[in-house]
Parts: C-alpha cells; sequence; structure tokens
C-alpha cells in the first residue's frame, strides 16, 4: 500500500487546514498539496505543492503516479452560491474531478479517497428537522445536483468496484483561518470580520433563518476520524451526516453582541435566501455516531469566543 496522501483543492476552506493537520499527522514529506493556482507567497521549505487543474484526468494521473499516492482528498469545488452563477462548469468542477479520481482507483493507482458531500443534497421537500441520513432528496442547486449525484457514483463505484471512498455531507463550516468561499453559510464566517472591523454587518439571509453550521475543528476531526474507522465499520457507502451547530443570524448576533455590545446587524435577503430556505435547519447523525463513534463537541459560546479572539489578533496589528 502506497503511503502518501495528495489534497486536490489544498488552498480552499478546508483544504488549507486539513493539509496542515495531515502533515503534522503523516510528515510534511509525506503529503502533497495540490490546486489550480500556486499559493500566494513562497512555499515553505518542506512543503510539497503541485500546480493542478482537477479536472484534467491526464494531469491527476500524472501527478498520482510521480509521487506513488496512495490517498486522495479530493476538495476542489465550486460552492453553492457561486455554482449558481455558473451552472456548467461548477458540473464540470464538481462532478469530473470525482470522476477522474475514483476512475483511478477502481484501476488501482490509489487506494482511499475522501470526498466531500453537503447538506445541499437536501431540497424543499426533504424533513427541515432532524434531517435523517435517508429521505427524499430533490436539491434545486446547481451545487446540491452535484453532490447528490457525486454521492451515487461513489456509491456506484464502491459496489461495483470495491472502491474504498468515504464521505460526510458537510454542514456549514466556520474558522477564523479562511476567508468566505462562495457558500450561503458564509455569512457566519464573515459577520465576525465584520463586527470586528466595522462594528455592523449587512446579513443576505433573513434573522430566523436556521441553518446546520459547524466550527472547523470538529469538521476536521470528524473527516479524519472517518478517513481511520476500519473498514468493516463503514463498507456500505454513506455521505454520512454530520450535526454540530443550528443557528440563526439573530442568534449568532446576540452572541456575538455578548462580546461586543455595540455590534449592529441589517438585514438585506438576496438570491441566496432562496438556497438557504432549500436546507435543513438540523441534521440527524445518529448513523455516523453508531458506526464510528462521531460525536460533536464545539458550542456556539466556544465557536463565538473562538472566532472572536482569534480574528482579534490576525486582523490588526498591534498597534491599531
Amino acid at each position: 500500500m502506497k503511503s502518501k496522501t495528495l489534497v486536490i483543492g489544498a488552498s480552499g476552506q478546508i483544504g488549507t487546514e486539513l493539509t496542515h493537520q495531515l502533515r503534522v499527522l503523516y510528515g510534511f514529506d509525506q503529503v502533497i498539496a495540490t490546486d489550480i493556482q500556486p499559493p500566494v507567497g513562497e512555499i515553505p521549505e518542506g512543503e510539497l505543492f503541485d500546480v493542478l487543474d482537477a479536472t484534467d484526468g491526464d494531469a491527476v494521473r500524472a501527478c498520482v503516479e510521480k509521487h506513488q499516492i496512495g490517498t486522495v482528498y479530493l476538495l476542489a469545488a465550486m460552492l453553492s452560491a457561486t455554482a449558481e452563477k455558473a451552472p456548467r462548469k461548477a458540473w464540470d468542477l464538481n462532478m469530473n474531478s470525482l470522476l477522474i479520481v475514483l476512475d483511478l482507483a477502481k484501476d488501482g493507482l490509489i487506494d482511499k479517497i475522501f470526498w466531500p458531500s453537503s447538506i445541499a443534497v437536501f431540497g424543499p421537500t426533504s424533513p427541515k428537522q432532524n434531517t435523517p441520513q435517508a429521505c427524499v432528496m430533490e436539491p434545486t442547486t446547481v451545487y446540491g445536483i452535484s453532490k447528490l449525484a457525486g454521492e451515487n457514483w461513489c456509491s456506484y463505484y464502491q459496489n461495483k468496484y470495491g472502491v474504498d471512498v468515504r464521505s460526510i455531507r458537510y454542514p456549514g463550516l466556520i474558522s477564523w483561518k479562511a476567508l468566505p468561499g462562495g457558500g450561503t453559510t458564509d455569512y457566519a464566517i464573515a459577520i465576525f470580520h465584520e463586527a470586528l472591523k466595522t462594528g455592523s454587518y449587512n446579513c443576505f439571509l433573513t434573522e430566523n433563518t436556521v441553518l446546520p453550521m459547524m466550527h472547523m475543528d470538529d469538521a476536521l476531526r470528524a473527516t479524519l476520524e472517518l478517513m481511520h474507522a476500519d473498514l468493516s465499520d463503514v463498507n456500505q457507502f454513506k455521505a454520512y451526516n454530520i450535526a454540530g451547530l443550528s443557528f440563526s443570524p439573530k442568534d449568532l448576533s446576540k452572541n456575538i453582541q455578548g462580546q461586543i455590545p455595540n455590534f449592529k446587524i441589517l438585514y438585506q435577503p438576496d438570491f441566496r435566501q432562496s438556497i438557504a430556505d432549500s436546507w435543513p435547519s438540523s441534521i440527524d447523525d445518529s448513523e455516523a455516531a453508531q458506526d464510528w463513534k462521531w460525536k460533536a463537541q464545539i458550542d456556539l459560546d466556544h465557536l463565538t469566543s473562538d472566532m472572536i479572539n482569534n480574528l482579534k489578533t490576525t486582523l490588526f496589528t498591534p498597534n491599531d
């Protein structure tokens, strides 16, 4: 079994932090980061980075063969709000990149794949509260359509070819280390930046729009726990529901006001409201808990304090 790990889409919100954790776990010379653009600034000594187009099958195969890759984390994707502006481009990236990697596994070039799905696979006809692992899924966004199709492809390749592919349906992810990346849930990152920089935030969702969310630390832990789980526990493909928090912009703003009393929020819903309205407000993750003992750890108070305390350090110089 080949030991090296390839991260495709390593410069994105998840990729940046996951790549670092993988390097700490396995060694900096064992993890190859790739993205379609080179990173800003110099690559630190000891870190391996290749420029790679995830939709170029020949290039992906060459990269896998060059580095003798055993595990691939395929994170390249166009997110919900951005995808609505470029549907065909989003489909091409989100679907073709997955099929390329699945084929490499089918051909025996790689041993294991992680591919993220999303709560976007659910739609207006799915149960809103405690949305179960298996239910009616009729997504109304390009992102959701591509993620649901991707889940079906992963299941097909596992059942037909024995490919070891693992997946999580991420809720909205919140981290102080990355800027908002074009997702509908990204208001929950932008709000902290604006609270500290300007003291106010214009929210593109209504005040009572409740969505599933999660601190990035919990999401990364879930990812690694699933990838380290015994195959016998996860040998029937599922893009696992995982639950962390469910809150509205109003809930989050009240928590922020507990630490920044003068913070103000205004509501100016735009096209992203209809996307949010099609998604669940809470998630049932009992099957992840049963199969690989998943449990979230970070609550809203912890999340709020972590975001504010860390962004105070990163957004401002000591003289500000």
